[in-house]
């Protein structure tokens, strides 16, 4: 999770749920109304708050016609122009190891369906969610980044630490601890201690010294996504 405590967290999603139930109608204000499962509220919590710290253009329970004229729902479905994206949390427990055949056809041909009808479709296993989440984050920044053109950077980060990745990335080489105090006008001294902090998130690596290191460059396994 980002910055935020438990109760500031809380609050935020409550928020963001209950402008989820106000808009909605019928069978989706229902299905909000019971609210949502803990697979589904782990990947927001986990996953998609710090990775993007925004919930525009999210939306849960979203329904959709299916192929048979029905309605499906959708975990969360992503809704800015000029794509619409679904996003599929997949548990696995008894339920999923006891899905007969046909639903498990079912499942793969309401899947190809959604990209049939232009949906982008991303799914991620609730393992991952639980005990993988920065990859996840990865993902979704990527995702971002190539289907939106969006600059995003991890919502716990600090304005900051912000600049110096931004100035990095457009660097494309190591920089010091000096050039990142002219960059953003600020002691080396201080500069340093959020080179290093970016090095404790996975986001830099140290590119020279062993003692006292000189130089910082991206850490190609955990930069965000820039595109």
């Amino acid at each position: 999770m980002d910055r935020l405590g438990s109760g500031a967290w809380e609050q935020t999603y409550e928020a963001f749920m209950e402008e989820q139930r106000k808009s909605a109608s019928g069978e989706r204000r229902r299905r909000l109304r019971e609210g949502q499962g803990h697979a589904e509220r782990r990947f927001v919590e986990n996953v998609w708050w710090p990775a993007v710290g925004s919930w525009d253009y999210l939306q849960a329970e979203y329904q959709v016609q299916d192929f048979r004229d029905g309605t499906r729902f959708l975990d969360y479905a992503y809704l800015r122009p000029p794509y619409k994206s679904c996003i599929e949390i997949d548990g696995y427990g008894p339920h999923q190891r006891d899905t007969t055949r046909w639903q498990f056809a079912d499942g793969l041909y309401r899947q190809n369906q959604l990209v049939l009808d232009d949906w982008k479709v991303l799914r991620f296993a609730y393992d991952d969610i639980m005990e993988k989440p920065r990859r996840c984050q990865q993902l979704i920044q990527q995702f971002l980044g190539r289907w939106y053109g969006e600059e995003v950077f991890p919502a716990a980060l600090s304005l900051r630490e912000k600049d110096i990745l931004r100035f990095v990335l457009r660097e494309q080489r190591a920089i010091t601890p000096a050039e990142a105090a002219g960059h953003l006008g600020i002691s080396t001294r201080y500069a340093r201690e959020l080179l290093q902090q970016l090095v404790e998130q996975r986001l830099l690596l140290p590119a020279s010294g062993s003692q006292r290191v000189r130089a910082y460059k991206l850490n190609p396994q955990g930069k965000p996504a820039v595109w």
